[in-house]
């Protein structure tokens, strides 16, 4: 393989130029031909056994070029990109010159590359400091969050229904006096005022009392995620069959027996604090991490391909295909409920998208400036918590040794090493 390179006028964009050999290229359109064909069906000869010259003969002699092609050019181009040291971000824009049996295979392969970083101020920058502290009103709202948890409910005779009641409902729907499906349901619990029904239908119950009867008028959003009922009013005949109220457990130190291993309120509010605190201070922490890297942010100067942020966008879809997969959903249904296209929605990530790609050249630049490196040590030992993680043995030489993971462990480590140098020379004011 031959391989001449060129940058294009193009900013952090390189033109790669291949030439592969002849007989490299007939062994790939051999390989391809013994791989399909099982699929051909020539006249005269049982289906699959046709030698390659009539196969060529019969179809033209290009049958096997693009097969043979994506066979062969991928290892040669990484084999290309790995000798000539250059680190891409998009995929190859290819233009083939000559492909012809016989004859060397010539094309060329234009990618954008990975962008270089022009630090600005990174040490010294001076970002407002974020403290949080933990109030008894905190703590008063976790307890409050207890009570209504251990809440029970108790049926109430005397009175309408009240906001934060639990009532239980008949209702049915109608349209345009047709009822609709999914309209119906019977002995139907609904807390009034937690804003799961039509909006309008949760008000309309307050006032209601047990056995009475009642129409509720009420108009389902234009973004409801029926097509059939989005925006249309709609009728609901309600029966009322009971009212419950929530009625809170005592905070006492029974209650702290019951709802934890504490014995004492005081004890239980002693570990609600600290549990409280804990959290605060990674709250701090993150968000002191986010202002000091906004911060340099501001200061770097950087060009980022198109290629790059497409990567990202992709990812970044990627990553909500796989939450939907959790809640049994995929990603067409997705953005069928949201009334959009995949591009549509990568194009809505593309901020967020340029955000994450400048943090991350911004730490890999400080990195290089500031020497900054993990030891074997450092990367063996956080390799080993991550096969324990994975249900490995700490001692699986394969997963250890993997270099793969190793790179991948060793970047993490020289990264979060980075952003604390970069907060331990910040300046809070």
């Amino acid at each position: 393989m031959k391989c001449k390179v060129e940058k294009t006028e193009n900013a952090n964009e390189v033109k790669l130029e291949l030439t592969i050999e002849a007989q490299k290229f007939e062994e790939a359109i051999k390989k391809v031909y013994f791989q399909s064909a099982k699929y051909f069906n020539i006249p005269g000869f049982r289906k699959g056994k046709a030698p390659m010259n009539i196969v060529e003969k019969y179809y033209g002699k290009e049958i096997f070029y693009e097969d043979a092609f994506n066979e062969v050019v991928p290892e040669e181009l990484e084999q290309a990109l790995k000798e000539n040291n250059i680190e891409v971000v998009s995929k190859a824009d290819i233009d083939v010159k000559q492909i012809e049996k016989g004859k060397d295979l010539i094309f060329t392969a234009i990618f954008q590359t990975k962008p270089e970083v022009e630090l600005g101020k990174y040490k010294g920058i001076e970002i407002e400091k974020i403290e949080y502290t933990v109030s008894d009103d905190d703590i008063n709202h976790e307890l409050g969050h207890m009570q209504e948890h251990n809440a029970r409910l108790i049926s109430v005779e005397d009175r309408a229904v009240e906001n934060g009641d639990t009532t239980v409902i008949d209702f049915e729907g109608f349209v345009d006096e047709k009822a609709f499906e999914g309209g119906k349901a019977e002995g139907h619990e609904l807390e009034i005022g937690s804003n799961t029904f039509i909006p309008g239908f949760e008000d309309q119950i307050v006032g209601m009392k047990i056995d009475e009867e009642k129409d509720i008028n009420v108009k389902f959003p234009d973004e409801y995620f029926s097509k059939d009922l989005a925006g249309k009013d709609a009728t609901f005949k309600v029966k009322l069959h009971e009212i419950k109220k929530k009625e809170l457990p005592k905070l006492d130190d029974e209650f702290a027996k019951d709802v934890s291993e504490f014995d004492t309120v005081e004890e239980l509010k002693k570990s609600i604090r600290e549990k409280l605190e804990k959290e605060m201070e990674q709250k701090q922490k993150y968000e002191t991490e986010d202002a000091v890297i906004k911060a340099v942010c501001e200061n770097i100067k950087l060009d980022i391909p198109s290629g790059m942020i497409e990567n990202e966008t992709e990812d970044m879809l990627k990553n909500v295909e796989n939450r939907l997969s959790y809640q049994g959903l995929k990603l067409d249904q997705y953005l069928q409920m949201m009334g959009k296209t995949a591009e549509e929605v990568k194009k809505e990530y593309e901020p967020q998208a340029i955000e994450a790609i400048k943090s991350r050249l911004m730490l890999e630049a400080v990195i290089k400036a500031e020497k900054i490196e993990a030891t074997e040590e450092e990367v063996i030992e956080k390799v080993k918590e991550m096969a324990k993680n994975y249900g490995k043995k700490e001692d699986d030489k394969e997963f250890i040794e993997n270099e793969n993971v190793k790179q991948y462990i060793k970047s993490g480590l020289e990264s979060e090493k980075a952003l604390e140098f970069l907060v331990k020379n910040a300046k809070m004011k």
